[in-house]
């Protein structure tokens, strides 16, 4: 089995976590902005491969004046629709700053299916060794594929898969360790 995952691919999954609308508060903190402004700019940076909808953007941004966070402008003609500018609130500012000054989760995945596979293959008898190998090889190479990205790609391609070339140089570290207690993992898990 070949895991190929493109770079877009790998970016959006890495940034499906972030919550859109406090990105969008955030984008909007900089400066007033009309939704397609905020659906380019979020595009930009946070949306790796996968295009935030403008339907998801407008509605957005009507939760978002619903709760007092952003205000509408009137509407402005241009060269489409009329469209309206939105400005962040002083609760919303106040939101913008919570999120940022509260720290990310630290999430040490403790449940992961790498292990779950390495569990399930030892009690149901079929070669655990066989699946990290192969597992061994997807990640590395993943691992150039990000390497790649970082050489031709933009600065915040280059962040980003730096960031995924350590979580999965952990990952190998965890495969090399599993497969060296791997034996007394099959005892464990057969006598239980």
């Amino acid at each position: 089995m070949k895991f190929v995952y493109t770079p877009s691919v790998y970016m959006w999954c890495m940034l499906a976590d972030a919550s859109v609308p406090i990105t969008l508060l955030g984008l909007l903190e900089r400066e007033p902005s009309h939704g397609y402004d905020l659906k380019r700019d979020y595009d930009a940076y946070f949306g790796r491969g996968k295009p935030l909808p403008f339907g998801q953007v407008y509605a957005t941004l009507g939760r978002l004046a619903r709760d007092g966070k952003v205000v509408a402008g009137d509407a402005e003609p241009g060269a489409g629709p009329d469209r309206k500018r939105y400005a962040i609130t002083d609760l919303g500012v106040n939101e913008v700053e919570a999120w940022l000054r509260q720290p990310v989760e630290p999430e040490p995945h403790l449940q992961t299916v790498l292990f779950a596979k390495v569990v399930l293959a030892l009690m149901l008898g079929r070669p655990a060794e066989g699946y990290l190998d192969t597992q061994r090889a997807a990640h590395v190479q993943r691992m150039r594929e990000l390497t790649d990205l970082k050489r031709m790609g933009s600065l915040v391609d280059g962040l980003l898969a730096d960031h995924g070339l350590f979580h999965l140089e952990a990952d190998l570290r965890w495969i090399d360790v599993t497969q060296a207690r791997l034996s007394a993992l099959a005892e464990m898990v057969r006598t239980s």
